[in-house]
């Protein structure tokens, strides 16, 4: 999604090194199955390491794993965003992969395996599947069996302004869907700006039914939806209901169906100009808020989406996304080998502590330094379920009704049971 790419170049941070590969061809098409001679062979690796401090701390541990197998040669392919998957789509439309190359999982990654190009890594991988917490293995995992290893995770919360809040007199954060309400109106009465939101832009406004649905209908229902095409059930209908009872105490900036995301007078610039009191948006938030206005410091604080009164999923259950590897189904031995490398405990833990990543192994987060993802980490490794994008774990088409369903609901041009029937729609023609 474009949102990936603006936010990775906005926040100069994260989002995932990925890796690409389908048994090396030795070109940089990823055309072949692979190529060795005299017992040499070479993986072919495609991923998005192309900004620091990942792309010189990946090309390190390609010379570490090479010295220490002298028969297999890495092909380190960095691509950046948007182009790698262009590049990615182009070749797996021919039938045929890299040998190992940056995946989000989800909906894309289900399309790849449907046309068998993925190897599915449940026997070769199992004796370190276990290691991963479960909320990163979540957007690999089909039918009970993983297609990609994981190496970045982040979620969506509200990051807020700890001092507007205490103006108003909330001095905790909203835990129920109720509580989030009054204190939306406490601020409105204190004429503080409630919400920063990018209405322009889309992909923001999703988060907020997604996380309705979420805690609603439940993440199995999200999953049968995937299956049956039937967004019009009760529940979801619901999500949209909830989300117009926050839209009608006209929380958001004003001129916010014009903002962008990381402009001058953006979302993030809002937020990190101390002009809104709180808004819902990944781990990259600080960064961003930072970048386009002044950042809040020691004043920001994180508390993710509250519960919903009544409703048939966790507050512990996170929505968010992350990046992971694939292996070509055709990839020689190698390839999984040295994706075992670079998801080994000691080297994963390395790269979380360059900054660039989340943790995604049990038992990782204390190598977080920065305090604003440190707090991320803690509430991903107690998370008892995952949600990927709504705009990631469908088919693309599905993905893009959400959000512009959702903004539409968000602008005051669709009901709450004509979002449910759009997205039904569009993905009934899918």
């Amino acid at each position: 999604m474009s949102r990936r790419g603006v936010v990775l170049l906005a926040a100069a941070a994260l989002f995932l090194g990925g890796c690409g590969g389908q048994a090396s061809t030795g070109d940089t098409e990823g055309t072949g199955s692979g190529s060795s001679s005299a017992g040499k062979v070479t993986v072919e690796w495609w991923n998005i390491s192309t900004t620091e401090p990942l792309k010189s701390f990946w090309a390190q541990k390609v010379k570490e794993y090479e010295a220490a197998h002298p028969n297999v040669t890495i092909k380190n392919v960095p691509i950046e965003n948007e182009a790698f998957k262009a590049k990615l789509s182009t070749v797996t439309q021919s039938g045929k992969t890299p040998d190992i190359y940056s995946t989000w999982g989800g909906g894309v990654l289900k399309q790849q395996i449907d046309a068998g190009l993925v190897k599915d890594l449940s026997s070769e991988a199992a004796t370190w599947i276990a290691d991963f917490t479960p909320a990163a293995m979540q957007a690999y995992q089909f039918d009970q069996k993983t297609y990609a290893i994981p190496s970045d995770i982040g979620m969506v919360g509200f990051w807020y302004n700890k001092a507007l809040f205490a103006k108003v007199g909330v001095t905790t954060p909203p835990a129920t869907w109720t509580e989030y309400l009054d204190a939306v109106k406490k601020l409105k009465a204190g004429g503080i700006t409630p919400i920063a939101l990018a209405g322009k832009e889309k992909w923001p406004g999703h988060y907020y039914w997604a996380y309705l649905a979420m805690r609603i209908a439940g993440l199995d229902a999200l999953k049968q939806a995937a299956i049956d095409d039937d967004f019009t059930k009760p529940d979801f209908v619901a999500a949209g209901t909830r989300l117009k009872e926050l839209v009608d105490l006209q929380p958001f900036q004003k001129g916010f169906l014009g903002a962008g995301y990381s402009t001058p007078d953006g979302q993030a610039a809002t937020m990190g100009n101390g002009k809104a009191a709180m808004e819902l948006m990944g781990q990259w938030a600080p960064t961003v808020e930072k970048d386009s206005g002044k950042g809040l410091g020691d004043n920001l604080g994180f508390f993710g989406f509250p519960s919903v009164e009544g409703g048939k999923g966790s507050a512990t259950d996170a929505f968010g996304g992350g990046g992971g590897y694939a292996v070509g189904v055709n990839a020689p031995p190698a390839a999984v080998d040295f994706l075992k490398f670079i998801s080994q405990s000691d080297i994963h833990r390395q790269a979380v502590e360059t900054g660039a990543l989340l943790p995604v192994l049990k038992g990782e987060e204390d190598s977080v330094k920065d305090p604003n993802l440190a707090v991320v980490a803690k509430a991903l490794a107690a998370a008892t379920g995952f949600q990927l994008y709504l705009d990631q774990a469908y088919p693309p088409a599905v993905g893009q009704e959400v959000n512009d369903s959702v903004a539409a609901l968000i602008a005051g041009s669709k009901t709450p049971e004509q979002v449910a029937q759009a997205i039904t729609q569009t993905a009934k023609s899918e």
